[in-house]
């Protein structure tokens, strides 16, 4: 059926509920590359001020993952994902995947790259020397069936239309939307083939949602999406009101997951890993637990701890390397200079925008402001300290670390913003805020 375009983007504009047939013209249209960017990046924008109803994005969902190809995966049993909304350090995914197989259920992994303010499990990939995440779609089902796992992005036949929208929203200001979130995510993961879903939804100053309530609408929002296509969902909403770990960059997150594989709590003086592992091993809890490896969540967090601290994990992680080319060993991406942003005044840290942060690492190369940006792999920001540390004038509390040419000036502008030094510490919240089962 033919749409007139402009009169669809009126009609959303103007607050009125799409079909699922005009749906799928403006889905089909878009990956056929006949609506052009400008009038789909309109209709962007008015969803992102009117909204959509519980079907309407139910089938935007279903017309995106069926965009492309579906891929089968139940002749290898109980498969299971995990996805987390994003947030600054953000990288239990590099963990998580080798983990969960080294425990028997398969885990097919379609990840992203960098969205706004936030990492891409992509772009930390690539900073290992050699590691190809363009699989071909035999590729990725070949490796899930040799070795449990694989990670890739998304290819030409997997939701193209999720594709060009996720590059869209990143350099439209349209990718804080609970209906488009919910588009993107659920299309990829319901095309992939996986069987079961454990979702990470993030809350707080440094992740799209910025509240509990809207945290939960949106977990509530992709189980029922899940529901709908026969999928079991479990989703775990954690704060991110400071940053995950202690390192902020694609390398440098990728040498902190390495490090927690190899045993290590810590990088130095200030803040561990701790946060990076306690979610990680509640994440695989439920995941071991949906794949039928575990008798109950309890049962599944033991498994999953001792196969991070027994090195099941990192063998696991090293064969994951191996199968798509990285090599650890050629050592990871280091940024030539860096520099410390220290306190100018005694206090208790306390973030106050840690969105901030994200931006800072723009400035200085780990993320992207348009569309086309080259990344620098071996930039971003160490955390020196966690939120209520007690801080005295002069001491360091971020690290930059970056290469010639970047916005330096720009970057400690918007760390100094990401935090306060007060006189009486914050009292500590719980990482997982909610587990909706």
């Amino acid at each position: 059926m033919e749409f007139i375009p402009s009169e669809l983007i009126r009609k959303k504009r103007s607050g009125g509920q799409h079909s699922r047939e005009e749906l799928r013209f403006l889905i089909q249209e878009y990956s056929r590359d006949k609506l052009p960017d400008y009038q789909m990046a309109a209709w962007l924008m008015a969803v992102c001020f009117r909204g959509m109803t519980m079907d309407e994005t139910a089938w935007l969902t279903m017309e995106m993952r069926d965009s492309g190809e579906v891929i089968d995966l139940s002749p290898l049993g109980m498969t299971v994902d995990k996805h987390s909304t994003g947030g600054l350090g953000d990288k239990t995914s590099l963990i998580l995947a080798p983990l969960v197989a080294a425990a028997g259920v398969p885990v097919p992994m379609m990840a992203g790259r960098g969205l706004a303010h936030t990492g891409g499990t992509l772009d930390k990939l690539e900073s290992i020397r050699g590691f190809n995440v363009k699989l071909t779609l035999q590729q990725f089902k070949k490796q899930i069936e040799s070795i449990g796992t694989a990670i890739m992005g998304q290819t030409l036949e997997i939701c193209p239309a999720d594709r060009k929208l996720y590059a869209l929203r990143d350099v439209t200001g349209t990718v804080d939307s609970l209906p488009l979130i919910c588009g993107s995510i659920m299309s990829k993961k319901l095309a992939e083939g996986s069987g079961a879903l454990v979702l990470d939804i993030k809350f707080g100053s440094g992740a799209f949602m910025k509240t509990l309530a809207d945290a939960e609408k949106l977990a509530l929002a992709l189980k029922e999406i899940g529901d709908r296509a026969g999928k079991k969902v479990v989703a775990l909403i954690t704060r991110m009101d400071e940053p995950l770990g202690r390192f902020i960059g694609n390398s440098l997150e990728v040498q902190e997951c390495v490090d927690i594989m190899d045993g290590k709590t810590r990088a130095g003086i200030g803040k561990d890993y701790q946060d990076t592992i306690d979610l990680t091993l509640e994440l695989a809890a439920h995941m071991i637990f949906l794949g039928g490896k575990a008798k109950s969540v309890a049962d599944g967090k033991k498994i999953a701890q001792q196969l991070l601290t027994g090195g099941g994990a990192k063998q696991k992680f090293l064969e994951l390397c191996q199968h798509q080319g990285g090599a650890l060993s050629r050592g990871l991406p280091k940024a030539a200079h860096s520099k410390d942003v220290v306190a100018e005044k005694d206090g208790f840290l306390q973030y106050i925008d840690v969105e901030k942060l994200g931006t800072a690492c723009i400035f200085l190369g780990a993320g992207r402001r348009f569309q086309t940006d080259q990344l620098d792999l071996s930039a971003g920001v160490e955390v020196m300290w966690a939120n209520g540390a007690s801080i005295r004038k002069g001491d360091a509390i971020f690290k930059m670390h970056y290469n010639s040419g970047c916005k330096i000036d720009d970057a400690i502008t918007e760390i100094r913003k990401s935090y306060s030094l007060v006189t009486q510490a914050s009292t500590p919240t719980p990482l997982i805020a909610k587990v909706l089962i």
